[in-house]
Parts: C-alpha cells; structure tokens; sequence
C-alpha cells in the first residue's frame, strides 16, 4: 500500500501567467503545525465591485509554478505546465495537495523527488485535457513538474475538462472528474511512478462531473455541472444533480457498485424536472423555497457485482448522511 500522511486543502487560484497558494512561513508538514498560528480576517470583502485580495495574518502569496514552466518530460503537444505547444491555455483548475511517506519516483531513474506533491488538472478540451504533478520539494526547472497523462499515437490523451480532485485513501489513488456532459467521467490514477491511469466510465457512468469526494466508508459523491436550455434572462434550466456511488468493495471501485441521485422535496413534494418546461422549471415560484434531503434514488447497479454491505448502503432509505 503506498502511504500518504495526509491530504492537506491548499486555497490556490491560477492565472494565465503562474499559481499562486497561500502558505505559511513554513512548509506544510501533515500534522497541520504550520497553520495553527494562522488567524482568520477582520471583515470580508464587500459584496460590490472589484474588491483586493484579502489575506490572513501569517500568510503569504506564493508562486508554486508558471503557465510557461516547462513540462520534466513532454508529450506531443503537451509542453508546458500551463500552455500547449501552440499556446493554446489549458486551465489548470482544481488541485489536490498530498504528503506522500516516501519518493514515489518519476521519468528520471534515482532522481529524489520530495515527499510533497501538488497534483493538478488541465480543463481544455480537444482531446489534450492532461494532469500534471508538481513536485514541491524540487528546485531544479528540468524537474519541478511531472506529467502523468502522456498523449497516445494519435497525439491525443483522450481527455476534456478535466476539474475536480482528489485523493481516495481507500484505494490509494488519485481522481480526477471530466467536466464535459456526456463524454464525462471520471479518471482514476495510482501516484507512483510509473502512474496507471484508467478511465472508470463503465463504474460511475458519464456526465459532466464537477467535484468528487469519498467519505469514511469508502462511498464517493459527485457534483454533476452541466447547463440546461438558456431562457430569456440568461437563467438556465435546472439540469445537474448530486451522486453517490456505493463500491462493493471499497478498496477496489473496478468491482463495481451501486449509483445514485439525490432526490429532494418542496414542501413535501419531490423535486423533478421537465425537460419541456424551461421556463417554469427555472423561474417556478417554488424556487427559492427550501430545499429538504429525501433520499438516494437508485440509477443503476452493476449486474455482475455483488450487492454492497448494507452498513454502506444506509441512506437509500431516506436518511441523509
């Protein structure tokens, strides 16, 4: 099993030109200890027109890497930490900082990688959507940044928006979300070196998957992002849900499980859509009322898997976790 001390959240916003994260006058060790003399703000920033950036008291910007930084090993098209050979930006969004026990190794044989890594994922499209991994302890340009997703024969990765991010300590491996509708999905990826990367599409379906998380059992839940029909306003029609996927085995999500939908209520009535009814499905007068947990619908189980431990399965039956 490849250990990992702790999955640390860092509040980090790219630009075109670098990254930028929030860090303390010391490097982040697992236990949390660079941060528990950190203070929160005074006051918020208001709510109208553009507003500095407010940072916390024993905080400090800091760039981690550049759109223009070089990739340690190149594929094709892919280049750079944040441009694609033509230039193209590929959005590095949503991150997933992790302290790894031990070097987990890379393109270069015997070269001392660190133990912190930032991983991170590139929302352009055409094919080229790629993952990279930052590796913070290492100073030298030729080998701060690692990519994980070569391109294939074709000069292609085969991924698109690729979003959310994060680390499954049950399987002892990274997830990544395509945040492109109906060829979404969700990639699954080992940390060490070489990196196994697999798509899971026949597991958890595709949709254009936001964000994803795994709780305590070994259960993953996943934001879905994908705009309805346009009505007149610039509002959208409702058309994104909430998932849970339940494994059979948690340490093993090749093994299938089970997929749900949130279902929640109005006022005692449940909330669906109606796909010919923009307008009423996105200025209803029961919009803004709140909304009430029900309970996880199934959408469907892999037939060939084993039904999940009930322990895991609590919540189908109305009891929101």
């Amino acid at each position: 099993m490849f250990g990992v001390h702790r999955s640390l959240a860092l509040a980090v916003g790219f630009a075109v030109a670098a990254s930028l994260a929030l860090a303390p006058s010391q490097r982040a060790e697992a236990d949390g200890s660079a941060y528990k003399s950190i203070s929160g703000l005074t006051s918020a920033n208001p709510k109208e027109g553009v507003q500095p950036t407010l940072i916390s008291p024993g905080l400090a910007l800091e760039v981690i890497a550049r759109g223009t930084d070089p990739l340690e090993n190149p594929s094709g098209a892919i280049t750079h930490f944040g441009l694609l050979s033509d230039q193209t930006k590929t959005e590095p969004d949503e991150n997933t900082y992790l302290v790894l026990n031990r070097n987990p190794g890379g393109p270069t044989p015997g070269y001392d990688y660190g133990k912190h890594f930032l991983f991170q994922g590139h929302e352009n499209s055409g094919d080229l959507a790629y993952v990279t991994r930052i590796n913070l302890d290492v100073t030298d340009p030729m080998h701060r940044i690692t990519l994980l997703t070569p391109v294939g024969s074709n000069g292609k990765t085969g991924f698109n928006s690729i979003d959310g991010s994060t680390w499954n300590p049950h399987t002892q491996t990274l997830l990544f979300t395509q945040e492109a509708g109906t060829n979404g999905g969700v990639i699954e990826i080992t940390p060490d070196w070489p990196p196994v990367v697999r798509t899971l599409n026949g597991i958890l379906g595709r949709a254009g998957y936001e964000g994803i998380h795994a709780d305590d059992k070994g259960n993953l839940y996943l934001a879905e992002d994908v705009g309805g029909t346009t009505i007149t306003g610039g509002a959208r029609q409702p058309n994104s849900f909430i998932y849970r996927f339940v494994p059979v085995d948690p340490t093993n999500l090749s093994a299938g499980g089970v997929l749900q939908a949130l279902q929640v209520t109005i006022n005692d009535h449940v909330l669906t859509f109606n796909g010919s009814d923009a307008v009423g499905d996105t200025v209803s007068p029961t919009a803004s009322l709140p909304l009430n947990v029900r309970t996880w619908s199934l959408i469907v189980t892999c037939s060939a898997c084993k039904t999940p431990p009930a322990e895991r399965f609590a919540g189908s039956t109305g009891t929101n976790r």
